[in-house]
């Protein structure tokens, strides 16, 4: 619906299992599905920001077998037909290629985009402006439109964008070819892509058509083309009741190449140069964040970087000569003597604490919950 002539379909990537959020994520409740930012949950802002350019009927969902009846639940406009549960985890790549094969055959020219579910947009408005433009650029052609996110510090958490020239807007849309993808740097290459201000980061937002898309997969990914046109000829037009899809799908996805859209396509397709491989940046200047960690959620919720945040229902904090920290500890008081950037995340049956530097490794802890303790109900 991004204009009268073009169809869109927003496709959601909810299959994480949300293990740096960690305890209150958990894979059967991930943190797609939890309100760490308002009162909504962040799949359903998610969705909420795309319905001024979407219908919900156009909408899909990725997800796995543990989330999907909840999500269904928190999406009761979205098809049930179209929330598809991946029988086996396989990266991004199968997971965006896959709704590009259903609707391939049938609405080629339908656009396609590409929706982490767990990001934060300040301004909606914005946000709809730069993907209805980047919507119309991808169905002018065989064009693979990313969205790169302004960098404000040299951050090696993110992939970048290396934008070369720029051409013709697109709806009032400044519009850069992409010279070529890197990834996640050290802290010293960060800042040199910081300072020589044609760099963006990589923020998960891709829109192409379900043809480029299709062929872009033939091209680059061709080993995982027959379980997806397998997987595509048993889905039909959606209707079909009897099983079939669900069995193929089983069957065939799981036999995927378990990896990134990044490096199956988007690097591959960019090794063409920037004048042919159809690829173009425009800018998420809409105030994106990425929530990826409790320290990334201190750095969303505090206004500096010296602020205690509290967060949830709890009854009170004290904080005697300590700074920067995160605390979730709903329905308790929460005192702190002498400490300074830690996250302390208390859950009814668990109690993380760790210092926000260390907070991308919460996923190690639940490594060695699952294995080495054997604790599957804690995970």
């Amino acid at each position: 619906m991004a204009n009268d002539t073009t169809r869109f379909a927003p496709v959601i990537l909810a299959g994480g299992s949300g293990t740096r959020f960690w305890p209150r994520s958990r894979r059967a409740k991930a943190k797609q599905v939890l309100a760490l930012h308002g009162g909504t949950t962040m799949i359903q802002q998610t969705l909420a920001r795309l319905m001024p350019i979407a219908d919900a009927a156009d909408v899909w969902v990725l997800t796995n077998h543990w989330l999907d009846t909840m999500i269904a639940e928190q999406l009761p406009t979205v098809p049930a037909a179209n929330i598809l549960k991946e029988p086996a985890a396989r990266s991004t790549a199968p997971a965006c290629a896959l709704p590009a094969f259903l609707l391939e055959g049938t609405e080629p020219d339908t656009v396609i985009g590409i929706f982490p579910s767990d990001q934060v947009v300040a301004d909606g408005k914005r946000f709809a402006e730069v993907i209805s433009a980047g919507v119309a650029l991808a169905a002018a052609g065989d064009h693979i439109v990313v969205l790169g996110v302004p960098p404000t510090r040299p951050e090696t958490g993110f992939g970048y964008i290396e934008q070369g020239v720029e051409v013709p807007g697109m709806h009032g849309i400044p519009v850069h070819r992409v010279r070529r993808f890197r990834e996640k740097p050290d802290r010293h290459t960060a800042e040199r892509f910081v300072s020589a201000g044609n760099y963006a980061w990589n923020g998960g937002i891709f829109l192409w058509t379900a043809r480029t898309l299709a062929n872009a997969i033939r091209e680059h990914a061709p080993e995982m083309v027959p379980h997806l046109e397998k997987i595509a000829a048993a889905y039909g037009d959606g209707t079909g009741t009897d099983g079939t899809f669900e069995r193929v799908f089983a069957e065939e996805y799981p036999l995927c190449e378990n990896i990134s859209i990044d490096y199956a396509v988007l690097e591959r397709r960019s090794a063409k140069g920037e004048a042919q491989s159809g690829i173009f940046c425009l800018p998420a200047d809409f105030g994106w964040s990425d929530l990826g960690s409790w320290a990334s959620l201190h750095e969303h919720l505090g206004e500096r970087e010296e602020d205690n945040v509290l967060d949830g229902a709890t009854t009170g904090l004290v904080a005697i000569e300590s700074e920067g920290n995160y605390v979730y500890a709903p329905g308790k008081l929460v005192a702190l003597l002498g400490v300074d950037s830690l996250v302390v995340v208390e859950t009814a049956d668990a109690l993380l604490i760790t210092t926000r530097d260390r907070s991308q490794d919460v996923s190690k802890v639940v490594r060695q919950v699952h294995v080495g303790l054997g604790r599957e109900d804690l995970i």
